[in-house]
């Protein structure tokens, strides 16, 4: 692995004002708690976020806000991450301290989970700031990747469904 480059450390509020976001939310027929279950679980990343090829938590439990993980993307990317929120089965969000790559400046993820009749809505927002070259090609690819978180979102439904299927009695 290159080396790991500083990210500015914005908080929460960043998913609001980042020149980058993707907004998508996703009804799953499991409960806010079997959510949060899924979330904490670095083997399940991969499975529905499948730029995603690994995680490894780098903090010791129990998890809260200021605990710590590495995430492995596609294309070598990786980013060392530091969690800004941690309130169990309704709110967790986290952002990158460092990264592999210089062009990306600022990078942070909020999901937020409301209970539903059937189960809960997740909403996840990605939001980033980058280098004018990072800039520019997030501008040019912006509908492609929204497309790619919504079918994350897709998959995550599907992970969910399964490893939540009720079986007869």
């Amino acid at each position: 692995m290159s080396g790991l480059y500083p990210c500015i450390h914005v908080d929460t509020g960043f998913v609001e004002v980042a020149p980058h976001r993707f907004s998508n939310s996703v009804d799953l027929n499991i409960t806010p708690g079997q959510l949060f279950q899924v979330l904490g679980d670095a083997g399940s990343w991969p499975k529905w976020a499948k730029v995603i090829t690994g995680v490894r938590w780098t903090s010791p439990e129990p998890r809260g806000v200021g605990t710590t993980r590495t995430v492995s993307m596609r294309a070598g990317i990786t980013g060392n991450e530091e969690f800004l929120a941690w309130e169990p089965d309704s709110h967790m969000a986290f952002r990158f301290n460092e990264c592999s790559t210089r062009g990306i400046t600022a990078f942070a993820e909020d999901y937020r989970i409301v209970p539903t009749t059937a189960g809960c809505r997740l909403t996840w927002t990605l939001a980033m700031s980058g280098d004018t070259v990072t800039n520019l090609s997030i501008k040019l690819v912006r509908p492609l990747m929204n497309l790619a978180f919504r079918w994350f979102l897709r998959n995550l439904r599907k992970l969910t469904d399964l490893q939540f299927a009720s079986t007869p009695a």
